[in-house]
């Protein structure tokens, strides 16, 4: 049996969303910007997915830009926000437990001479609001918080942190990373008091290489890419028509499907947890967000356990997949780190993370896997 539990780093694309992804590169292939038929026919495409965007989250299609997914989003919001208004402040805001296309671009502002404040979690990887109180003052212009961690699941008070940065610091913008949350709650971020958002298609079964970010009207971000001027000249470059249309049909279903889809993800994440928390060591580090479960299993460090399951045609993270390639610590995770694990139980954790084509035939056969080599693991580590 195959059991694929890395949904939180990639999904599988719908057969509907490739299907349609095919036909406009085989038949409506001309560049949207191309003033002939071809062009045109490709243009509808790219129209109709901002305006279908626009719908689901009750925003003006005019707020919608497209861009090659959650990091160039991520860094589109936070580097445009910070340049557009650093002469009015240099503090700017984000949390210790962000992405690495949070985080990083933050760092790249801080070697630049902005004033980065990082704002710590409790034993939930939750933001703490306190502290995020005490760092805004009238210097800040910027603050950035994820909606949900993508290691735990941790789900942060989006709506609470909205009304506190405009209560205190007005002229603020506050940029949400809903890469996680994307196509798992209804996100209306004008409702929320969110002024930048960004999404990645490739976590709600649309290709790789397709994102969005939402640009509420009124906030000035600087471009970070020029060129042709396309997208009101936020975003240069010719758009990626089969991209955009996969992941915004991919959107759609998922909004359609969320309820079922994340009823059915909670009861396979609590069969998994409540089947391997029986077991002596294991604990569970999951937040509140339906589809990903994070456990550690002390006695064994986590790419020897990833490898074993991996051995058994089961497929699991040890982290952020974004965070683990050669050049860094597979094992060092801020957010566990942040959360107060201990070292024991940072170094042995796995993330399992849930779509809806998963089965509780899977989530079972992960759980007798794990019984049967556990022990094992954990006798030929003490020797």
């Amino acid at each position: 049996m195959e059991a694929y539990f890395d949904n939180a780093a990639t999904t599988k694309v719908l057969p509907q969303v490739k299907d349609l992804m095919v036909k406009i590169m085989e038949e409506d292939f001309g560049n949207p910007s191309s003033l002939h038929m071809k062009g045109v026919d490709a243009e509808k495409y790219v129209r109709q997915g901002r305006e279908t965007l626009a719908r689901l989250w009750k925003v003006d299609k005019s707020e919608i830009i497209f861009t090659s997914g959650g990091t160039e989003s991520n860094n589109m919001a936070i580097i445009g926000a910070a340049r557009a208004h650093e002469k009015e402040g240099h503090r700017v805001i984000t949390s210790a437990v962000e992405h690495a296309s949070v985080a990083n671009p933050f760092k790249y502002l801080e070697e630049q001479g902005f004033d980065v404040v990082r704002i710590g979690v409790d034993e939930r990887g939750i933001v703490k609001l306190d502290e995020l109180e005490a760092a805004l003052n009238d210097d800040t212009i910027l603050v950035s918080i994820m909606y949900v961690n993508n290691e735990v699941g941790a789900v942060m008070p989006v709506k609470d942190i909205a009304d506190m940065v405009h209560d205190i610091c007005p002229k603020a913008v506050f940029h949400v990373d809903a890469i996680q949350a994307f196509g798992k709650f209804h996100l209306y971020p004008k409702r929320m008091g969110i002024d930048l958002m960004s999404v990645s298609g490739h976590k709600i079964h649309g290709p790789k290489g397709s994102g969005a970010l939402f640009v509420k009207r009124g906030t000035r971000i600087v471009p970070i890419i020029l060129g042709g001027g396309q997208q009101q000249g936020y975003r240069s470059g010719t758009e990626n028509v089969p991209a955009i249309a996969g992941m915004c049909l991919a959107a759609e279903i998922a909004d359609k499907e969320m309820d079922e889809r994340c009823a059915h993800m909670k009861a396979l994440k609590d069969r998994l947890i409540s089947g391997l928390t029986e077991l002596e060591g294991v604990y569970s580090n999951s937040g509140e967000a339906c589809h990903i479960a994070s456990i550690s299993f002390t006695g064994v460090r986590s790419e020897i356990m990833l490898h074993t399951l991996e051995n058994s045609g089961i497929y699991v993270s040890s982290g952020s997949a974004c965070s683990s390639n050669k050049t860094q610590n597979k094992n060092l995770s801020s957010t566990l780190h942040a959360m107060g694990l201990s070292p024991e139980r940072l170094e042995s954790t796995l993330r399992f993370s849930f779509a809806y084509d998963n089965t509780e035939e899977q989530v079972d056969y992960a759980i007798n896997v794990i019984k049967k080599e556990l022990p094992v693991l954990r006798k030929y580590v003490r020797k």
